[in-house]
């Protein structure tokens, strides 16, 4: 099967059977072998897990040799979140491969993503008809709390974690979404990283690594 996004494939060692799948999406201006490091660590631990990491499906705007999930040349909230949703029915569309390629449920699926991958996440984690295992996001926010609000669908768990010092999605965005999401009763967990900017240090892997084996 041909997914509708190209993607780079991390399968299990030893022809372990498959029973669960993380899908990581990049940042702005990064692709599917950027984000797939982190599977380095992570795959020795979850030794029945695909890992599929793909590429957004634009362009990116300022790095024509890495991609987008949506646009951000232009500061227009609307535009943004218009791009977004565009960006969402194409994400959506690929985790259904997902699914009918490697025969799973949503329940045995991790949602995670970096930045801007981390904001489609949420977005598609939360807007789903049936829970996900559950959603692990670094350094992102939540795009539109209003239109979030209103297409919330299931309540699954979620991890975020943001570095103090990030200098391009601010930590305060952390707070709100916390906020957020505990107002909606739905399980989050957060941290806050000590001296660290808009990356993801060991110990933010170490973090999600843990919450996703809990999980799974």
């Amino acid at each position: 099967m041909t997914f509708c996004l190209d993607t780079t494939i991390i399968l299990p060692d030893n022809d372990n059977e498959i029973k669960n799948a993380v899908i990581l999406f990049h940042g702005y201006g990064g692709d599917g072998k950027d984000i797939s490091l982190l599977t380095l660590n992570w795959k020795r631990f979850l030794k029945n897990t695909v890992f599929l990491c793909p590429n957004g499906h634009e362009k990116c705007e300022i790095n024509p040799l890495g991609f987008q999930w949506f646009d951000l040349s232009k500061e227009d909230d609307e535009y943004i979140l218009n791009k977004s949703l565009e960006a969402e029915t194409r994400i959506k569309k690929f985790i259904k491969e997902v699914k009918s390629k490697y025969n799973l449920n949503n329940n045995q699926i991790i949602l995670s993503g970096f930045s801007q991958g981390c904001m489609m996440s949420i977005n598609i984690g939360m807007t789903s008809e049936e829970e996900f295992n559950c959603i692990v996001g670094f350094s992102g926010k939540i795009i539109n709390k209003d239109n979030l609000q209103s297409r919330i669908k299931n309540k699954s768990k979620i991890l975020l974690i943001h570095g103090d010092q990030d200098e391009i999605v601010s930590s305060n965005f952390l707070l709100e979404a916390k906020d957020f999401f505990e107002r909606n009763k739905i399980s989050i967990e957060t941290n806050l990283i000590n001296n660290c900017g808009h990356h993801i240090p060991i110990e933010a892997s170490s973090l999600a690594l843990n919450f996703i084996k809990k999980n799974l």
